[in-house]
C-alpha cells in the first residue's frame, strides 16, 4: 500500500501482469506520472514491454518537460494531459522530449477552450470533463469538444470522448474511436480461446 502518493513506489511483482498471452491495452500510469519514475523502473518496464508485443501500453504525464526519452517500442504510447489553453505547451514538450512511435493527448478535464491546437505527430485524442464533487463547479462546453473533434478528424486522428461527456453533448453524439492498434487488441480479445 502507498502511504504518500507524492513519493512514487515501484512494484516489480506487478510486471507479471504484462506476461499475459491474451492481448490487452494497459494504462501504466493510472496512479502515477511517468515523469516521476526512476530511470531503472522505466528500463525494467520497457524491457517487459519489449518482451510482450501482443499488448499496447499507455503512459501519461503532466510534466513532459521533465522527460528525456528515446524508444523504438512499437507497442508503447506516450501521452500528455492538457486541461486548458495555457497548457498547450505540454504537447510541444512531449514531442520535443520523447522520441517514440505513438503519441496521444488527453484533454481532461477540459476547463476552457483550447482553441487551435497543433496536433501534428499525434495519433489519438481523448476528451473528458470534470467528474465527482468538483463537476458542479466546472463545465466543459460542447463547442470545445467539437472543435477538438474537427481538428483531429481533419488530420485523420481518432477521437475518443469519455463517458462523462454524455451530459455535455448527448449520448447520440458520442464519438469513441480508438487507434487501429487498440482495435486489433480488442478484436483478438473477442475471439480469444483459453
Amino acid at each position: 500500500m502507498i502511504d504518500d502518493f507524492a513519493d512514487p513506489a515501484f512494484f516489480p511483482s506487478k510486471l507479471k501482469m504484462m506476461e499475459k498471452k491474451r492481448p490487452q491495452n494497459f494504462l501504466l500510469t493510472g496512479m502515477s506520472d511517468l515523469s516521476g519514475w526512476k530511470l531503472e523502473w522505466r528500463d525494467e518496464v520497457f524491457a517487459k514491454i519489449h518482451e510482450n508485443p501482443q499488448h499496447q501500453f499507455l503512459f501519461l504525464t503532466k510534466r513532459p518537460d521533465l522527460l528525456d526519452l528515446d524508444t523504438d517500442l512499437e507497442n508503447a504510447w506516450f501521452g500528455v494531459t492538457v486541461t486548458r489553453k495555457a497548457e498547450l505547451w505540454r504537447i510541444d514538450a512531449l514531442r520535443k522530449n520523447v522520441k517514440a512511435n505513438h503519441f496521444f493527448v488527453t484533454f481532461e478535464p477540459l476547463f476552457d477552450d483550447p482553441g487551435t491546437v497543433d496536433l501534428s505527430g499525434i495519433n489519438w485524442i481523448v476528451v473528458g470533463t470534470m467528474t465527482g464533487a468538483q463537476s458542479r463547479k466546472v463545465h466543459t462546453e460542447p463547442e470545445w469538444a467539437w472543435s477538438l473533434t474537427d481538428q483531429a478528424h481533419a488530420l485523420g486522428i481518432p477521437m475518443f470522448m469519455k463517458e462523462d461527456l454524455v451530459s455535455v453533448i448527448g449520448d447520440e453524439n458520442m464519438i469513441q474511436e480508438l487507434p487501429e492498434e487498440f482495435e486489433r487488441v480488442l478484436e483478438v480479445q473477442r475471439t480469444w480461446r483459453k
